[in-house]
């Protein structure tokens, strides 16, 4: 490839390797929630309920970065599942409420040993330089 085109080659990309990390670390959680019958967005939905136990969609959705096309089937299956409820607000009926129910909160206990088994896992980064990405990512998050 000429000089010219150079900055269209895969290895000069700085969002190739955040895209194929990101797919690496859902795919090393696989294991771990799959025999709970969850996806990796569905367990950071529910990490987030298990902190906050009710919110609204819109805030969901900033926490997490994800749209409504998004998060409307995915909280339609774990309603399904039993772990969530969706409520329209007295307040406003155009805001829902998303909250954890007791179900979803007895789940936290077969998920709480997860983080710990991912950070046994082998990488390539030991624990400072994992933390110096971790800041790094999330100023990078923060730049928008």
């Amino acid at each position: 490839m000429s000089q010219e085109y150079e900055q269209l080659l895969l290895k000069n990309q700085l969002c190739f390797p955040l895209y194929a990390c990101s797919r690496k670390v859902i795919g090393n959680y696989t294991p771990f929630l799959k025999p709970l019958g969850l996806t990796y967005t569905q367990y950071i939905v529910l990490m987030v309920l298990w902190e906050k136990e009710s919110v609204n969609m819109g805030q969901l959705g900033e926490i997490l970065s994800l749209d409504a096309g998004t998060l409307t089937p995915l909280l339609k299956r774990l309603e399904k599942a039993g772990y969530v409820t969706r409520i329209r607000s007295k307040e406003d009926e155009r805001v829902t409420i998303v909250a954890i129910t007791p179900e979803g909160e007895e789940l936290k206990e077969k998920c709480k040993d997860i983080p710990a088994k991912m950070a046994c896992r082998k990488s390539a980064l030991n624990a400072e330089e994992a933390k110096e990405l971790y800041r790094l990512l999330y100023l990078f998050l923060e730049g928008e």
